[in-house]
């Protein structure tokens, strides 16, 4: 079975026509040699002619009660075409793989560096950076994010072979863009296999910015991790919607005190109970503890002395385009 989201294709979009205007519509696309299908009121094409379509239903002032469906995504108002014909630049993106991980050490209480998050770093064709959080929205909106969560993960499994062999590294992934795990996995599990390193060292976190509803459906990807023999971690736990009770349901290897708490937490004891909580329950369920955002001494320590194992930071290291060669940070320096 192949998966139809994770390549790029040309988009076919679909658009609510108001009756009164089908016909006109109908006589447009024919004297400029459009392709185009009807299902009802419902109007099918190519984008390129969903391009032209909107431009004339907006010359001729007939865009009102008109809406546009992009590949995967709901109904939308025909104000936002014009931010999703904007992000076209995206589908280039993907296909040319304008992507480079960077790397972010994750500590131990000791300062030896357990491994590295791999984190995604965008580049458009002129070499200039473009950021996460204008290329995520963007590919939701053309729906496209199975195929940049893909391009992700797969350029975060081919780093492992720069780090150390007792190092891991942890990937990010997004649990709604996988619909179906031993489909959409299976060519991220068939390369991590062929690289001959040990399946453990990949360690797959879930992004929790996406706000698992399906806990059931996030079971099933974890399952089919831990039965290619990856750990998991859960990410951002504690910011903002009951991911506490996820702990029990998903047991994860690892998890992840998010920033929000842990950022200021020697400070604050509304922060010191939730850090508290969540430890206690990640230690129930023999989860490792990792605080990040970690970016002055004292929150460290304060975590630390409560039992925290693992710690990542700008207090320890920014994200960077290449490993330390240092297997272990001096915590003296500080």
């Amino acid at each position: 079975m192949h998966c139809p989201n994770c390549t790029i294709r040309k988009s076919e979009l679909s658009f609510q026509i108001p009756l009164h205007i089908k016909e006109i519509i109908c006589q447009h696309f024919s004297h400029h040699s459009r392709s185009f299908t009807w299902n009802n009121n419902i109007l099918h094409t190519s984008e390129a002619a969903s391009n032209d379509l909107v431009d004339f239903l907006k010359e001729m002032d007939m865009d009102t009660g008109v809406s546009f469906k992009p590949p995967h995504q709901d109904w939308m108002n025909l104000e936002k075409y014009d931010t999703y014909r904007n992000s076209s630049w995206l589908d280039d993106l993907i296909k040319a793989k304008n992507i480079r991980m960077y790397f972010q050490p994750i500590i131990t209480q000791t300062g030896m560096i357990y491994g590295y998050e791999m984190l995604a770093r965008f580049f458009d064709d002129a070499g200039t950076i473009v950021y996460p959080d204008k290329v995520f929205p963007a590919a939701k909106l053309r729906g496209r994010t199975f195929a940049l969560d893909r391009l992700c993960r797969m350029q975060g499994v081919r780093q492992i072979k720069r780090l150390y062999d007792d190092q891991k590294a942890f990937i990010n992934f997004i649990p709604t863009a996988i619909y179906q795990p031993e489909y959409c996995l299976r060519t991220t599990a068939a390369l991590a296999n062929s690289l001959s390193i040990k399946s453990n060292r990949f360690v797959f976190e879930v992004v929790e910015t996406e706000q698992v509803d399906d806990a059931d459906h996030l079971k099933s990807i974890l399952t089919y991790y831990q039965n290619n023999g990856f750990d998991y971690a859960l990410d951002d736990v504690g910011s903002g919607y009951n991911t506490l009770d996820l702990l029990g349901e998903l047991k994860p290897p690892y998890v992840k005190l998010d920033m929000t708490i842990s950022q200021g937490v020697s400070q604050c004891p509304e922060k010191q109970a939730i850090a508290i909580a969540f430890l206690k329950k990640a230690k129930h369920y023999g989860a490792m503890g990792l605080a990040e955002g970690i970016e002055n001494l004292r929150d460290f320590d304060w975590l630390k002395d409560k039992g925290y194992d693992l710690f990542q930071g700008y207090l320890f290291g920014k994200p960077l385009p290449d490993p330390l060669e240092e297997k272990i940070i001096d915590l003296n320096q500080f």
